[in-house]
């Protein structure tokens, strides 16, 4: 995967009010989040110059600082306008909106009460996450040790920067056995989801995805969900063990970043690949949608 070279980004951003230019864009050393994993964000897709589900998106970011006791420094039509506007000014096509909310200096212990919040908005193209050819070919998976925390231990519906500590671990221990993601499973060893996306399998031309109660109920999975129920395909939201899923004719993923991608493998597992399997035509469905967006 190309990493994208930020230092090099002509687009504005907008930073508390101002469109300023990336590189001006600055923070503070002790910038309380930084130190305490506690900036909330989110993707956004941009489709024919259009964000796609602007408004849950922005939904989740304001219930994601919500849940980490804080709240988004500006009003919610207020982003939705900025959102629009940097799109434009950008003259992106296909791309990607990141909206990023933290707190400020004021204390160097976890307390953070009294502590001003900033938000930024960013934006860049960003045509596709995986290749055309993982598109059609899958993605290779492979099991990692790290799990998804019960809500007891975090707050899992957040999107919040401190739970993504054990997705770059699980990722970068992934890429260096030549795997394309991990597959993690949750406290109670049922399966999850990859590191940054919703996963589905399917059993007898039935769709399972497992039930989103420790980590994100995904846009693009609840998009995928929807796009079963029109299609008259049953739809199952279940928990899923690992024997299990050795049953399965297909497996795919769903995000923001990687739309709907087949899986081909978990590790020694494989899943065959054909024109005519469920993935397939979701993502055919899916295209459509948000190529009419």
């Amino acid at each position: 995967m190309k990493l994208i070279e930020f230092d090099k980004l002509k687009q504005d951003v907008w930073f508390d009010g101002q469109f300023i230019k990336c590189e001006d864009a600055k923070i503070h050393v002790l910038d309380h989040s930084i130190h305490f994993s506690s900036a909330v964000f989110e993707g956004i897709r941009i489709y024919n110059s259009k964000p796609f589900k602007l408004i849950d998106h922005l939904k989740r970011f304001y219930n994601s600082a919500k849940l980490l006791d804080y709240e988004i420094n500006h009003d919610f039509e207020k982003l939705k306008n900025v959102c629009l506007e940097l799109i434009k000014r950008s003259k992106i096509k296909n791309g990607y909106l990141r909206p990023l909310a933290w707190r400020r200096t004021g204390s160097m212990s976890p307390h953070a009460v009294g502590i001003k919040i900033s938000t930024i908005v960013a934006v860049w193209e960003w045509p596709i996450y995986y290749s055309e050819e993982a598109k059609k070919k899958g993605i290779k998976l492979t099991l990692t040790k790290w799990k998804r925390p019960s809500n007891e231990s975090a707050p899992t519906q957040s999107k919040c920067s401190g739970l993504y500590q054990i997705c770059t671990l699980a990722k970068n221990e992934a890429f260096r056995k030549g795997f394309d993601d991990a597959l993690m499973l949750d406290y109670r060893d049922f399966v999850a989801e990859t590191t940054s996306s919703n996963i589905f399998f399917v059993f007898n031309k039935e769709v399972v995805t497992p039930i989103a109660d420790c980590f994100l109920n995904g846009i693009t999975r609840q998009t995928a969900i929807e796009i079963c129920k029109s299609l008259n395909l049953k739809i199952i939201e279940k928990h899923i063990s690992l024997n299990e899923i050795q049953k399965a004719s297909e497996c795919f993923i769903t995000g923001t970043a990687a739309e709907i991608t087949p899986v081909s493998n978990i590790d020694k597992l494989k899943f065959e690949i054909k024109n005519e399997n469920i993935a397939n035509l979701l993502q055919k469905e899916f295209n459509q949608i948000v190529n009419e967006c």
